[in-house]
């Protein structure tokens, strides 16, 4: 009897060591976080096909303005004639297979790997052939990512500011559950030349705000891996819950008989 008491609490033993705690639950608590932060630059999107970019041409002389403005350039009246000052909206262009945007009066600009700040400073200094200072103002209408695997609220996150480090995509997920593994998380990124990489991010490291893979990029995808626990769990036969109960009971009712028999 008392052998068989001893080989349950043996097995007993072996299933609580087995259930190994969950390490790295903390972003970036390797390395000097304060440090490490502080060296994050945001160099800017760089432009992708499909990308819905809002552009505003203005100057001075609104009316030679009107027709680099798809919102003006076909619009006739009086409301357009009368030179009252007002509003207009950015217009709409979508870069094409080939790169290029389709610009009023300048025709097919390349855009495609170019920063908004580039493009900016190309339509300005192609503009100055037909507008005095003019200024162009640019901003991404489609900025979007999927974030899956083991968050909160997976799926593709639209995002308002283009300026989104890896991080604030996790934010826009409802964060890591408890399974999510920070040290294997999957970024996959369609290059300029249209081929998709696959790297790894250790969020554990601080040294990950120094890496070209911090800021998100357009359409990029975050996979967080499940941690060992989780895919042991997943792998698992179903009616192993139920063993353990069973062991459970055992144990119990041999540690009342060991009680009794006192």
């Amino acid at each position: 009897m008392r052998k068989t008491i001893i080989t349950y609490l043996i097995l007993l033993s072996v299933i609580l060591l087995s259930c190994k705690p969950k390490q790295n639950m903390i972003y970036m608590s390797k390395d000097n976080m304060e440090e490490e932060v502080s060296k994050a630059k945001f160099q800017g999107l760089h432009i992708q096909e499909g990308d819905v970019l809002l552009i505003l041409v203005s100057a001075l002389d609104e009316a030679a303005v009107k027709p680099f403005n798809l919102n003006t350039a076909n619009k006739v009246g009086s409301e357009m004639t009368t030179g009252v000052n007002q509003y207009v909206q950015p217009s709409e262009y979508m870069v094409n297979e080939e790169g290029n945007i389709n610009f009023p009066v300048l025709g097919n600009v390349y855009a495609r790997g170019m920063t908004q700040l580039q493009l900016k400073q190309d339509l300005e200094s192609r503009l100055k052939r037909y507008l005095t200072d003019p200024l162009v103002t640019i901003t991404l209408k489609n900025f979007n990512i999927s974030v899956l695997g083991e968050v909160k609220v997976p799926g593709q996150k639209e995002s308002l500011s283009q300026k989104v480090n890896v991080f604030q995509a996790l934010g826009l997920a409802g964060d890591l559950t408890d399974f999510g593994d920070r040290t294997h998380v999957k970024l996959i990124r369609t290059g300029e030349d249209g081929t998709d990489q696959v790297v790894n991010i250790d969020l554990s490291r601080s040294d990950i705000v120094s890496s070209p893979y911090y800021y998100m990029k357009q359409n990029d995808v975050l996979y967080v891996q499940p941690d060992k626990n989780k895919q042991i769990q997943a792998n698992t036969n179903p009616n192993r819950a139920l063993t353990f109960q069973i062991i459970g009971a055992a144990i119990s009712a041999a540690t009342l008989v060991i009680a009794l028999t006192r």
